[in-house]
């Protein structure tokens, strides 16, 4: 493939505008910077970069509900709005999006993870908008390319699966962080919402085997957040740099139904908020992804606004990080 992404509709980014010069009254659509990668300069001011990766062939592959390479416009139009809370000097850019073409799977990631080290080398921090969980080895890739082989990473993963199934026929969105983990020696793994029962006990197996660290959907109440903040924390500091994915079947149906693997079990966003907020603002953390957004399953549009609403969480603590 090999090709630039391709940039979004300015119409995506339209909205309610309470004043034309007042900062303080602006919204991401007045703020936002549509532009290509190959003409992208290096950031002189802190800057986030949206990039969307239109690809649900992972979901395919596992056997998903399809409809997720809808979501980087949808949650573009559904953050369009948003009030924009930083201060002067600090800017939003959007680079368009990678596609994956006739099912081209792994070569449609190499090419999200080529556009990610091109947004690191410009000074810019990277907020991928998925496509299935699938976008988070691009993302990887990228991540890995900035940083070198040597670096240790810690890579923070809010979900309700593993995603550690055997990529020896394909890979697909359920396979991504062995994938990781069994050629990358300075890669770790904590990933945050667990269920029990969205599992098989051989994924719990194969996670012990690895080393990864994990925390259960049920254990993650109110009162125990500080003790599981305290635990990412720590984590983090092991590391020379962090990752963070967010994969919304992590939260419960009741608040996002449109996801590619819905459960009654779940997160609430509060909760999953708390933890973007605790990983984002960490001045070690590089970038975001937020995945398996399902637009055309949604109802009402709830999910893809709770996924904008949790991006922009992201936005915001990655912007005040250092």
């Amino acid at each position: 493939m090999n090709s630039l992404p391709k940039n979004v509709s300015a119409d995506l980014w339209t909205g309610r505008t309470d004043h034309t010069e007042r900062r303080s009254s602006f919204r991401y659509h007045q703020i936002v910077e549509i532009t290509d990668l190959d003409t992208l300069q290096a950031a002189k001011d802190r800057t986030v970069a949206i990039i969307g990766f239109e690809c649900e062939e992972g979901v395919r592959r596992n056997q998903g509900r399809l409809g997720a390479a809808k979501a980087p416009n949808a949650i573009r139009q559904a953050l369009a709005s948003l009030p924009w809370k930083v201060e002067e000097g600090k800017r939003i850019v959007d680079v368009g999006n990678v596609a994956c073409p006739n099912e081209e799977l792994e070569a449609a990631q190499e090419e999200l993870g080529n556009a990610v080290s091109v947004i690191f080398s410009k000074a810019m921090t990277p907020i991928i908008l998925g496509g299935g969980h699938e976008t988070l080895y691009g993302h990887y890739v990228g991540v890995r390319k900035h940083i070198g082989k040597e670096a240790s990473l810690g890579i923070i993963n809010i979900d309700a699966h593993f995603d550690l199934r055997s990529y020896e026929v394909q890979p697909s969105s359920g396979t991504m962080f062995r994938q990781i983990l069994e050629h990358d020696k300075n890669s770790s793994y904590f990933v945050l919402g667990i269920q029990r029962f969205g599992n098989t006990q051989e994924l719990f197996d194969k996670a012990d085997e690895l080393g990864v660290r994990y925390v259960y959907e049920e254990e993650m109440t109110d009162a125990r957040m500080d003790e599981i903040t305290l635990s990412v924390s720590e984590f983090i500091g092991k590391h020379d740099h962090v990752m963070l994915t967010l994969c919304t079947d992590v939260l419960n149906a009741a608040f996002a139904p449109g996801v590619s693997a819905p459960s009654p079990f779940g997160l609430t966003p509060m909760v999953v908020r708390t933890l973007i907020r605790t990983v984002a603002t960490h001045k070690k953390t590089l970038s975001f992804d937020v995945c398996e957004v399902n637009p055309i399953l949604d109802e009402n549009g709830r999910t893809v606004k709770l996924g904008a609403y949790l991006t922009n969480e992201a936005i915001m603590g990655l912007l005040e990080n250092n």
